[in-house]
C-alpha cells in the first residue's frame, strides 16, 4: 500500500523542486502573519477603530473574489513559474515600499491600505499557481500529504510571524517589521528562481479567459461534490475568518495585554494549526477527508465563541490552539478535495474559483466591522461565529455529497 505517512513527508521534503515551492510558501506566510499582526496593531493604535483594523485585513482577501476566477484561467496560459518569480518580486517592492516609508516617518494609514491589496493580489494567485504547482510535482496520490505539510508549516508561521511581528513593532515599530519582511521576501525570490519545473505555456483550447470560467462554473454547478466543497469554503470566509482579525483588537481590550502579549496570543492558533496539519498528515485517509474538512471548520467556529468570551488570558490561548486545529482540518482539505475531484484540464480553473470562494472573507469582514461598531467587538466576534455554526447545520444536505 505504499509507504508510511512519516516515510512519505520524509521523501517529499527531500524532492527539490517540492521543497522550494514549500519554501516559497513558508516565507509568504511567515511574512503575511507578521505584517498583518503589525497592520492591525499600528492601525488600530492610530484611529482607534476596530472596524479599520477589519477593512485592511479585508483588503488582502478582496483580490480573491474580484479577480480569483479569471487569475485560474489565466494560469491555465501562463508557464507558472515565471508567473510565482513575478508574484514574490511585487510583494517584496511592496513591503520595502512601507519599509522606506516607515523609516521616514511618512507611513499613513492608506499606504498600508494599498498595500495590502497588492499583497492581496499575490494571496490570490496561491491556488491557481503555486499550490498547483506542488500537484505537477508531486502527482495527485501525494496531493494529500503534501498538502497536509505545505499547510503544517504554513500554519506554523502562525506561530512564528504574530509572535516576531509583535516583539519587532515593540522594538523597532513597524518599518523594522516591513525590513523583515522584504528581507525575506528576498529568501522566496532565491527558491523560486531555483525551481526546475515547468509548465506547459499554452493550452489546447484557445477559447476566451471569461468562455473558460464560464465554463468553470458550469462544471461546478454540475457536480455536487464540488459544489459542497465550495460552500463550505463560502461558510468559512464569511463567518470565520474574519474573527481572526480581532484579536488584536480583543487581546487590547479585553485581556488588557500589550503588543507583544498581543503577539503571543495571536501566535497560538498557528501552534494548533501546525499539530493539526501533521496529525492529519500521519493519520488521515482518504475516505475521512471530508469529515476532517466539515468537522475543522464546526471546531474552528466553536473555539472563536470561546476565545472571545473566555475572562483569562490561558484559556484565551487554549481556545485559539482549537481555533488553530480546526483551521488545519479545513486548510489541509479544501486545496486538496479541489484538486483531487477537478478534471485534470479544469484543475487550475477550478482552483482560481476556490480562490473566489475564498475571496467572499470581505464580506463577513464588513458584516464584522459593522457589528463591532455597533455592539463591540467581542459580541460582534461571537455573533459571527455562531451564525456560522449555523450556516453549517443548514448547508448538511450539500457537504454530505463530498467523498
Amino acid at each position: 500500500m505504499g509507504q508510511p505517512a512519516g516515510s512519505r513527508r520524509g521523501w517529499l521534503l527531500a524532492e527539490p523542486d517540492y521543497r522550494r515551492l514549500w519554501l516559497v510558501g513558508l516565507v509568504v506566510f511567515v511574512v503575511r502573519w507578521l505584517e498583518m499582526l503589525a497592520v492591525g496593531v499600528f492601525a488600530y493604535q492610530a484611529t482607534e477603530s476596530a472596524f479599520l483594523v477589519v477593512m485592511l485585513t479585508m483588503l488582502r482577501l478582496l483580490p480573491m473574489g474580484l479577480f480569483g476566477a479569471v487569475l485560474g484561467a489565466v494560469a491555465e496560459r501562463l508557464e507558472r513559474r515565471s508567473a510565482l518569480i513575478l508574484v514574490v518580486l511585487a510583494m517584496m517592492a511592496s513591503s520595502l515600499a512601507i519599509a522606506i516609508l516607515g523609516s521616514l516617518g511618512l507611513l499613513e494609514v492608506w499606504h498600508l491600505a494599498v498595500a495590502s491589496f497588492v499583497n492581496g493580489l499575490g494571496w490570490a494567485t496561491d491556488n491557481p499557481v503555486r499550490r498547483m504547482m506542488i500537484g505537477d510535482t508531486v502527482g495527485p496520490e501525494r496531493m494529500g500529504p503534501a498538502m497536509s505539510l505545505d499547510v503544517g508549516t504554513n500554519n506554523a508561521s502562525r506561530m512564528l510571524g504574530p509572535t516576531v511581528g509583535g516583539l519587532i513593532l515593540a522594538t523597532a515599530g513597524i518599518a523594522g517589521v516591513f525590513w523583515l519582511g522584504a528581507a525575506l521576501y528576498a529568501i522566496a525570490l532565491v527558491a523560486a528562481l531555483r525551481i526546475r519545473i515547468r509548465s506547459r505555456t499554452g493550452v489546447t483550447d484557445t477559447a476566451p479567459v471569461l468562455q473558460r470560467v464560464r465554463e468553470g462554473l458550469a462544471w461546478v454547478r454540475g457536480d455536487r461534490r464540488m459544489t459542497g466543497v465550495l460552500m463550505v469554503t463560502v461558510i468559512f470566509n464569511i463567518f470565520g475568518w474574519p474573527c481572526l482579525s480581532m484579536i488584536p483588537v480583543l487581546g487590547k481590550d479585553h485581556l488588557n495585554l500589550g503588543p507583544e502579549g498581543v503577539g503571543l496570543l495571536a501566535g497560538i492558533d498557528g501552534v494548533g494549526a501546525f499539530l493539526g496539519a501533521l496529525t492529519i498528515a500521519a493519520f488521515s485517509r482518504t475516505h475521512w477527508y471530508t469529515r476532517v474538512y466539515v468537522g475543522g471548520v464546526t471546531l474552528f467556529m466553536a473555539g472563536l465563541i470561546a476565545f472571545a468570551t473566555v475572562p483569562l488570558v490561558a484559556l484565551a490561548g487554549g481556545a485559539l490552539l482549537l481555533v488553530g486545529i480546526g483551521g488545519a482540518g479545513f486548510s489541509v482539505m479544501q486545496a486538496t478535495l479541489v484538486y483531487l475531484h477537478a478534471p485534470v484540464e479544469m484543475r487550475a480553473r477550478l482552483l482560481g474559483l476556490l480562490s473566489v470562494c475564498i475571496g467572499v472573507g470581505p464580506v463577513g469582514f464588513f458584516y464584522l466591522g459593522f457589528l463591532a461598531e455597533v455592539v463591540g467587538a467581542q459580541t460582534a466576534t461571537v455573533a459571527l461565529a455562531a451564525q456560522g455554526l449555523l450556516a453549517i447545520l443548514v448547508a448538511r444536505r450539500w457537504w454530505q455529497a463530498i467523498t
